[in-house]
């Protein structure tokens, strides 16, 4: 990224020299690994495309296939504003299609589209969500809207603005209903003060599959700064209360953006695999305790959380973490639950 955008940005800079600076043995290099949750984009001064992502994926662990998330890449220049994103899917379906090829390695890169649909349309979501069912093909899973607001204009990403309460508005409930007739599912994304307003979402609409990204984003900068227990007991709170929606799913990753606040990038050396886990390790034993690990899905949030750390060292943590864990339990948080709830063939 450059200077410029770099103080603009809510994302830590990804340094490729700084990364280089560890290197990592694999641990169970045999597990199979469904990363659910990765971007690709060409935006100024940052580039992370199929090559960018095969870089890491063939790094050293074993990542049978990946799940694609909006990210306002590739959207149409013109027609209507409401089908704009569907230029995402038709983006993303092409990228799965030269994986799909064999060209590029065995895992299956984008076997699972999620993209976007603004659901203030209401009703009129539908022709849009069609619209990517037909892009995507067969990969097409759900929608993300992002929801992710908070009164310190500090913790806003200035690429979404979006007004709270957004997810009890009458509106955006019209056009989140469209998404289970449809098959499809949604991936909600806000920060920790927000996790109830997904569980009464979750409990308005029981037969919509729900996944919580980022472990229901944690705060620890702006007006959260030096409040981390008071947070993590807030944190903790919600989450066994939206565990208790069989609806819902949640992430296991996403935990290294900026507003999380842990600095890993402000160190001289990038962190080891046992750093993050022990960093981590509360909020995952929380959630994994809550949900079960047949709902719960290690996730890398590439590149956005490239800048804290490499692939290598994030799947080595996430395997230190699950070292208590059941081979079952294992198979389900690195693949099955991925599998299970983007419904992938792999």
């Amino acid at each position: 990224m450059s200077t410029t955008t770099q103080q603009h940005s809510p994302y830590i800079p990804v340094r490729d020299d700084w990364l280089a600076r560890r290197t990592e043995t694999i641990l169970e290099p045999e597990l199979p690994i469904v990363d659910p949750h990765h971007h690709l984009w060409e935006r100024p001064g940052w580039k992370y495309m199929l090559d960018d992502l095969l870089a890491d994926t063939n790094s050293g662990h074993n990542i049978v296939g990946t799940v694609f998330v909006q990210c306002r890449a590739m959207h149409r220049a013109s027609g209507p504003e409401a089908f704009k994103p569907v230029g995402e899917t038709e983006f993303v379906n092409g990228v799965a299609a030269m994986s799909a090829s064999g060209g590029y390695g065995k895992a299956k890169i984008c076997a699972g589209i999620v993209g976007h649909v603004d659901l203030l349309n209401g009703a009129k979501s539908r022709e849009v969500l069609e619209a990517h069912i037909r892009a995507g093909g067969d990969r097409f899973r759900g929608i993300r809207h992002i929801t992710a607001y908070d009164p310190d204009p500090t913790l806003m990403n200035p690429a979404y603005s979006p007004p709270p309460g957004l997810m009890f508005d009458k509106t955006f409930r019209e056009g989140f209903a469209c998404l289970a007739p449809l098959n499809l599912s949604f991936d909600a994304w806000l920060y920790h003060p927000q996790i109830g307003d997904v569980t009464a979402l979750a409990q308005a609409f029981p037969g919509t599959q729900i996944c919580l990204n980022h472990i229901g984003g944690p705060l620890a900068i702006g007006s959260y700064a030096g409040k981390r227990e008071e947070v993590f007991a807030a944190w903790s709170k919600s989450i066994k209360a939206l565990a208790a929606c069989p609806n819902v799913v949640v992430k296991l990753g996403g935990m290294a953006m900026r507003i999380n606040g842990w600095g890993f990038e402000t160190k001289a050396e990038p962190p080891s695999s046992e750093e993050l886990a022990a960093a981590w390790k509360p909020y995952v034993d929380t959630c994994i305790a809550a949900f079960g690990a047949n709902r719960c899905m290690f996730e890398s949030n590439f590149p956005v959380d490239k800048g804290s750390y490499g692939y290598q060292a994030f799947w080595n943590a996430c395997k230190i973490l699950a070292k208590g864990a059941s081979a079952s339990e294992k198979a389900d948080l690195f693949c099955g639950t991925a599998a299970r709830f983007y419904r992938l063939e792999l």
